[in-house]
Protein backbone atom coordinates (compact mmCIF):
# COMPACT_ATOMS: atom_id res chain seq x y z
CA UNK A 1 0.00 0.00 0.00
CA UNK A 2 0.92 3.47 -0.42
CA UNK A 3 2.05 5.69 2.07
CA UNK A 4 0.11 7.99 1.32
CA UNK A 5 -2.60 8.25 3.52
CA UNK A 6 -5.68 8.79 0.86
CA UNK A 7 -3.79 5.73 -1.00
CA UNK A 8 -5.03 3.65 2.20
CA UNK A 9 -9.30 4.09 1.40
CA UNK A 10 -10.65 1.46 0.08
CA UNK A 11 -13.67 -0.46 -0.60
CA UNK A 12 -13.23 -2.43 2.53
CA UNK A 13 -12.85 1.03 4.93
CA UNK A 14 -16.01 1.83 3.11
CA UNK A 15 -17.97 -1.43 4.27
CA UNK A 16 -16.75 -1.36 8.06
CA UNK A 17 -17.63 2.40 7.84
CA UNK A 18 -21.03 1.79 7.00
CA UNK A 19 -21.62 -1.07 9.17
CA UNK A 20 -20.56 1.03 12.37
CA UNK A 21 -22.94 3.49 11.44
CA UNK A 22 -25.59 1.08 11.24
CA UNK A 23 -25.00 -0.76 14.46
CA UNK A 24 -24.99 2.81 15.99
CA UNK A 25 -28.13 3.58 15.09
CA UNK A 26 -29.34 0.24 16.30
CA UNK A 27 -27.92 0.69 19.73
CA UNK A 28 -28.87 3.78 20.02
CA UNK A 29 -32.56 3.38 19.48
CA UNK A 30 -32.52 0.75 21.95
CA UNK A 31 -31.02 3.05 24.49
CA UNK A 32 -33.64 5.09 23.95
CA UNK A 33 -36.41 2.81 24.20
CA UNK A 34 -35.00 1.83 27.36
CA UNK A 35 -35.59 5.38 28.63
CA UNK A 36 -38.95 5.52 27.32
CA UNK A 37 -39.84 2.43 29.24
CA UNK A 38 -38.59 4.09 32.42
CA UNK A 39 -40.81 7.06 31.72
CA UNK A 40 -37.74 9.49 30.04
CA UNK A 41 -37.96 11.05 26.87
CA UNK A 42 -34.42 11.58 26.83
CA UNK A 43 -32.72 10.92 23.60
CA UNK A 44 -29.59 11.25 21.11
CA UNK A 45 -28.00 14.29 20.64
CA UNK A 46 -25.56 14.28 17.20
CA UNK A 47 -22.82 16.49 16.75
CA UNK A 48 -21.14 15.83 13.96
CA UNK A 49 -17.07 16.96 13.58
CA UNK A 50 -13.95 17.37 11.32
CA UNK A 51 -10.76 16.08 12.21
CA UNK A 52 -8.20 18.77 13.25
CA UNK A 53 -4.47 18.77 13.83
CA UNK A 54 -2.91 21.76 15.70
CA UNK A 55 -6.47 23.39 15.27
CA UNK A 56 -6.39 23.49 11.44
CA UNK A 57 -8.69 21.17 9.63
CA UNK A 58 -7.31 18.72 7.77
CA UNK A 59 -7.96 18.75 3.88
CA UNK A 60 -10.15 14.85 3.25
CA UNK A 61 -8.98 14.19 6.80
CA UNK A 62 -12.09 12.78 7.89
CA UNK A 63 -13.94 13.17 11.14
CA UNK A 64 -17.03 11.86 12.63
CA UNK A 65 -20.25 12.16 14.65
CA UNK A 66 -20.49 12.47 18.73
CA UNK A 67 -23.69 10.75 19.62
CA UNK A 68 -24.55 11.65 23.25
CA UNK A 69 -27.46 11.12 25.65
CA UNK A 70 -28.24 11.72 29.54
CA UNK A 71 -31.15 10.39 31.15
CA UNK A 72 -32.98 9.13 33.63
CA UNK A 73 -31.67 4.98 33.37
CA UNK A 74 -28.04 6.21 31.25
CA UNK A 75 -26.63 8.81 33.24
CA UNK A 76 -24.33 9.36 30.14
CA UNK A 77 -24.21 7.24 27.27
CA UNK A 78 -21.99 8.10 24.60
CA UNK A 79 -21.94 6.19 21.00
CA UNK A 80 -19.34 7.88 18.53
CA UNK A 81 -18.59 6.82 15.24
CA UNK A 82 -15.67 8.20 13.58
CA UNK A 83 -13.55 7.89 10.12
CA UNK A 84 -10.36 9.45 10.05
CA UNK A 85 -7.26 9.85 7.27
CA UNK A 86 -4.48 11.09 7.73
CA UNK A 87 -0.13 10.19 9.02
CA UNK A 88 1.07 9.76 12.34
CA UNK A 89 3.68 11.77 13.62
CA UNK A 90 7.09 10.10 13.05
CA UNK A 91 7.47 9.22 17.24
CA UNK A 92 3.99 7.97 17.02
CA UNK A 93 4.18 5.75 13.84
CA UNK A 94 6.56 3.19 15.15
CA UNK A 95 3.74 2.38 17.75
CA UNK A 96 1.30 1.30 15.40
CA UNK A 97 1.01 -2.10 13.25
CA UNK A 98 2.10 -1.51 10.18
CA UNK A 99 3.39 2.16 10.59
CA UNK A 100 6.64 3.79 10.73
CA UNK A 101 8.28 7.25 10.24
CA UNK A 102 8.58 6.45 6.72
CA UNK A 103 5.16 5.27 6.03
CA UNK A 104 3.08 6.90 8.07
CA UNK A 105 -0.27 7.19 6.12
CA UNK A 106 -3.00 5.43 7.47
CA UNK A 107 -7.11 5.49 7.81
CA UNK A 108 -9.35 4.42 10.49
CA UNK A 109 -13.07 4.11 11.37
CA UNK A 110 -14.53 2.35 14.13
CA UNK A 111 -17.62 2.70 16.69
CA UNK A 112 -16.68 3.51 20.09
CA UNK A 113 -19.31 3.32 23.13
CA UNK A 114 -19.55 3.69 27.08
CA UNK A 115 -22.43 3.90 29.32
CA UNK A 116 -22.58 5.23 32.95
CA UNK A 117 -25.55 4.38 34.33
CA UNK A 118 -27.70 6.69 36.55
CA UNK A 119 -28.62 3.17 38.90
CA UNK A 120 -25.53 1.34 40.93
CA UNK A 121 -26.97 -1.78 40.39
CA UNK A 122 -26.42 -1.00 36.83
CA UNK A 123 -23.41 -2.35 35.27
CA UNK A 124 -21.22 0.35 32.63
CA UNK A 125 -20.05 -1.07 30.32
CA UNK A 126 -17.65 -0.44 27.18
CA UNK A 127 -17.43 -1.57 23.39
CA UNK A 128 -15.80 -0.80 20.34
CA UNK A 129 -14.78 -2.03 17.05
CA UNK A 130 -12.57 -0.57 14.35
CA UNK A 131 -10.44 -1.33 11.32
CA UNK A 132 -7.64 0.43 10.40
CA UNK A 133 -4.99 0.51 7.29
CA UNK A 134 -1.74 1.38 7.27
CA UNK A 135 1.08 -0.65 5.31
CA UNK A 136 -1.07 -3.15 6.42
CA UNK A 137 -5.08 -4.00 7.43
CA UNK A 138 -6.82 -5.09 10.21
CA UNK A 139 -9.63 -5.30 12.85
CA UNK A 140 -9.89 -5.13 16.58
CA UNK A 141 -12.39 -4.59 19.18
CA UNK A 142 -14.37 -5.89 21.94
CA UNK A 143 -16.52 -5.22 25.03
CA UNK A 144 -15.96 -5.48 28.61
CA UNK A 145 -18.58 -5.14 31.91
CA UNK A 146 -17.50 -2.78 34.43
CA UNK A 147 -20.19 -3.02 37.39
CA UNK A 148 -19.94 -1.20 40.23
CA UNK A 149 -21.55 -3.67 42.44
CA UNK A 150 -20.83 -6.90 40.28
CA UNK A 151 -23.65 -9.66 40.05
CA UNK A 152 -22.49 -13.20 38.96
CA UNK A 153 -25.60 -13.43 36.90
CA UNK A 154 -24.81 -10.88 34.82
CA UNK A 155 -21.05 -11.36 34.42
CA UNK A 156 -22.14 -15.06 33.31
CA UNK A 157 -24.57 -13.80 30.89
CA UNK A 158 -22.46 -10.57 29.86
CA UNK A 159 -19.27 -13.62 28.83
CA UNK A 160 -21.53 -16.30 27.90
CA UNK A 161 -22.85 -14.49 24.49
CA UNK A 162 -19.11 -13.11 23.85
CA UNK A 163 -18.24 -16.92 23.97
CA UNK A 164 -21.13 -17.58 21.90
CA UNK A 165 -20.35 -15.06 19.11
CA UNK A 166 -16.39 -15.98 19.68
CA UNK A 167 -17.01 -20.07 19.13
CA UNK A 168 -18.99 -19.61 15.61
CA UNK A 169 -15.51 -18.62 14.64
CA UNK A 170 -12.78 -19.98 15.92
CA UNK A 171 -12.70 -22.01 19.28
CA UNK A 172 -9.75 -20.43 20.67
CA UNK A 173 -10.62 -17.14 20.02
CA UNK A 174 -12.50 -16.53 24.00
CA UNK A 175 -10.34 -17.93 25.91
CA UNK A 176 -7.41 -15.81 24.40
CA UNK A 177 -9.75 -13.13 23.96
CA UNK A 178 -10.81 -13.07 27.30
CA UNK A 179 -7.33 -13.38 28.80
CA UNK A 180 -6.71 -10.32 26.29
CA UNK A 181 -9.12 -8.12 28.00
CA UNK A 182 -7.98 -9.70 31.63
CA UNK A 183 -4.61 -8.37 31.09
CA UNK A 184 -5.99 -4.69 28.85
CA UNK A 185 -8.05 -4.16 32.04
CA UNK A 186 -6.19 -3.76 34.48
CA UNK A 187 -5.35 -0.83 36.78
CA UNK A 188 -1.30 -1.52 37.53
CA UNK A 189 -1.19 1.39 40.06
CA UNK A 190 -4.47 0.01 42.10
CA UNK A 191 -3.26 -3.46 41.27
CA UNK A 192 -6.99 -3.91 40.02
CA UNK A 193 -9.04 -5.06 37.35
CA UNK A 194 -11.08 -2.03 35.72
CA UNK A 195 -14.31 -4.52 35.51
CA UNK A 196 -15.36 -8.26 35.07
CA UNK A 197 -13.66 -8.31 31.97
CA UNK A 198 -15.09 -9.54 28.60
CA UNK A 199 -13.00 -9.53 25.36
CA UNK A 200 -10.60 -7.90 23.36
CA UNK A 201 -8.71 -8.13 20.14
CA UNK A 202 -6.38 -6.49 18.02
CA UNK A 203 -4.44 -7.35 14.63
CA UNK A 204 -6.76 -9.65 13.26
CA UNK A 205 -5.00 -8.28 9.88
CA UNK A 206 -6.73 -8.54 6.75
CA UNK A 207 -4.00 -9.47 3.98
CA UNK A 208 -6.56 -10.74 1.21
CA UNK A 209 -10.00 -10.07 0.57
CA UNK A 210 -11.27 -13.90 2.07
CA UNK A 211 -9.19 -12.73 5.21
CA UNK A 212 -10.98 -8.92 5.36
CA UNK A 213 -14.54 -11.06 5.11
CA UNK A 214 -13.77 -13.83 7.56
CA UNK A 215 -12.45 -10.81 9.88
CA UNK A 216 -15.95 -8.54 9.23
CA UNK A 217 -18.01 -11.27 9.91
CA UNK A 218 -16.15 -12.03 13.36
CA UNK A 219 -16.49 -8.43 14.10
CA UNK A 220 -19.90 -8.11 13.24
CA UNK A 221 -20.64 -10.54 15.79
CA UNK A 222 -19.07 -8.79 18.53
CA UNK A 223 -21.06 -6.38 17.96
CA UNK A 224 -24.24 -7.94 18.26
CA UNK A 225 -23.35 -9.99 20.56
CA UNK A 226 -23.15 -6.31 22.64
CA UNK A 227 -26.79 -5.56 21.24
CA UNK A 228 -27.82 -9.00 22.24
CA UNK A 229 -26.75 -9.07 25.80
CA UNK A 230 -26.53 -5.44 27.34
CA UNK A 231 -29.87 -4.16 27.28
CA UNK A 232 -31.16 -7.60 28.73
CA UNK A 233 -28.52 -6.40 32.13
CA UNK A 234 -29.84 -2.65 31.67
CA UNK A 235 -33.35 -3.98 32.10
CA UNK A 236 -32.88 -6.30 34.66
CA UNK A 237 -31.30 -3.85 37.30
CA UNK A 238 -32.71 -0.24 36.51
CA UNK A 239 -35.71 -0.64 38.68
CA UNK A 240 -33.56 -1.85 41.63
CA UNK A 241 -33.51 0.53 44.82
CA UNK A 242 -30.29 2.01 46.22
CA UNK A 243 -29.10 3.55 49.13
CA UNK A 244 -26.43 6.19 49.59
CA UNK A 245 -23.90 3.73 50.27
CA UNK A 246 -23.71 1.95 47.17
CA UNK A 247 -24.46 5.28 45.24
CA UNK A 248 -21.25 6.13 46.93
CA UNK A 249 -19.52 2.93 46.12
CA UNK A 250 -20.42 3.65 42.37
CA UNK A 251 -18.71 6.62 42.70
CA UNK A 252 -15.51 5.62 43.78
CA UNK A 253 -15.63 3.05 41.15
CA UNK A 254 -15.95 5.95 38.81
CA UNK A 255 -12.91 7.26 39.90
CA UNK A 256 -10.79 3.91 39.54
CA UNK A 257 -12.34 3.97 35.65
CA UNK A 258 -11.27 7.38 35.09
CA UNK A 259 -7.42 6.83 35.98
CA UNK A 260 -7.84 3.75 33.70
CA UNK A 261 -9.19 5.67 30.64
CA UNK A 262 -6.76 9.05 31.51
CA UNK A 263 -3.57 6.62 32.46
CA UNK A 264 -3.49 3.60 30.47
CA UNK A 265 -6.17 3.44 27.80
CA UNK A 266 -4.70 2.88 24.07
CA UNK A 267 -7.60 4.15 22.62
CA UNK A 268 -7.59 7.25 24.35
CA UNK A 269 -3.93 7.88 23.24
CA UNK A 270 -4.65 7.10 19.67
CA UNK A 271 -7.63 9.27 19.64
CA UNK A 272 -5.01 12.18 21.06
CA UNK A 273 -2.52 11.77 18.62
CA UNK A 274 -4.43 12.09 15.83
CA UNK A 275 -6.29 15.01 15.95
CA UNK A 276 -9.69 13.53 17.01
CA UNK A 277 -12.30 15.33 18.50
CA UNK A 278 -11.59 16.14 22.07
CA UNK A 279 -15.15 16.12 23.67
CA UNK A 280 -15.59 12.41 21.77
CA UNK A 281 -12.36 11.23 22.94
CA UNK A 282 -13.25 12.42 26.60
CA UNK A 283 -16.96 11.18 26.32
CA UNK A 284 -15.84 7.83 28.68
CA UNK A 285 -15.72 9.61 31.11
CA UNK A 286 -18.15 9.91 34.18
CA UNK A 287 -20.57 12.77 34.80
CA UNK A 288 -19.64 12.33 38.57
CA UNK A 289 -16.82 10.53 40.58
CA UNK A 290 -15.17 10.92 44.00
CA UNK A 291 -11.47 9.85 44.80
CA UNK A 292 -11.55 9.06 48.66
Amino acid sequence: MNENAMDNWTDHTARARSWFESLRDRICAEFEAIEREAGSDASFAFTPWNREVEGEEVPHGGGGVQGLMKGKVFEKVGVNVSTVQGEFSKEFAGTINGASAEVPGFTATGISLVAHMANPHVPAVHMNTRFLTTSKAWFGGGGDLNPPIPYAEDTADFHAEYKAACDRHDPDYYPKFKKWADDYFWIPHRKVHRGVGGIFYDHLECPNDAAFEANFAFTRDVGDAFLGVFPKLVRRRMGMAFNDAEKLQQLQYRGRYAEFNLVWDRGTLFGLKTGGNIDAILMSLPPEAVWS
